[in-house]
């Protein structure tokens, strides 16, 4: 039986990942140049050096970027947008279905602490999490298993008895890596991007209710046993 629920954050609970690309889309047509979707998603649910001004410079022609400028419009932009921004279709249905099953909660976020528990208390979610880790917990994040592999230390499960909800590839990596049941909840970013073997695939999580689904995954389980 499946005994607890580690969740994704950006992208999965919030969609930042598409209002990022929106304003980094913007900031390409203001240089006259098409954002380079393809490059830009490989990024996505794990951090690097490489950055968005990395791609425009490579885009443009002996013309350096004014990074500092445009980080302050493109965090200028997202702090005017991201208020109106509300928690994906299903993500509420799902946390208080799997907090009425008894199953524990927990969230493991390749971005800060401090990014994830602010945006978490502006949606009135973050009483749901036991355990909340994130990139301050780690050396190397998603997709590095180390932020599963705390989680689920955590809500004191063994990795066969947690699901784990994610959006990205590098994401829903980490999860397999760490042994979890991964179930891939891509959003309008993601949605294109080639993900590792999982066990399902949701356009959104009103697709099927909770409720359906760890009834079926437990069954599965059960069988595999026997």
């Amino acid at each position: 039986m499946y005994k607890a629920v580690i969740f994704d954050f950006d992208g999965l609970i919030l969609d930042t990942e598409t209002l990022h690309v929106e304003i980094f889309e913007e900031m390409f047509n203001d240089h006259d140049i098409e954002f380079p979707y393809k490059d830009w998603i490989k990024n996505i649910g794990t951090k690097s050096n490489f950055t968005i001004f990395d791609l425009l410079e490579n885009k443009l022609v002996s013309v350096k970027v004014d990074r500092e400028l445009w980080k302050v419009k493109n965090q200028q932009k997202f702090s005017e947008r991201v208020t109106a921004l509300e928690a994906r279709p299903g993500v509420i249905e799902y946390l208080n279905a799997v907090k009425a099953e008894g199953l524990r909660i927990g969230l493991a976020s390749s971005s800060t602490s401090k990014w994830v528990r602010n945006h978490l208390s502006n949606l009135n979610l973050i009483d749901y999490f036991e355990t909340i880790r994130t990139a301050d917990d780690v050396e190397f994040v998603k997709p590095d298993p180390a932020l599963y592999k705390l989680a689920i230390e955590d809500l004191g499960v063994l990795p066969s008895e947690c699901l784990a909800f994610e959006d990205s590839a590098n994401g829903a990596l980490a999860a397999v890596e760490a042994g979890l049941t991964c179930i891939i909840v891509p959003n309008h970013t993601t949605r294109h991007l080639e993900f590792p073997s999982v066990k399902l695939r949701l356009n959104s999580m009103k697709d099927v209710s909770f409720y359906q689904l760890i009834e079926e995954l437990n069954t599965h389980l059960d069988e595999n046993k026997n």
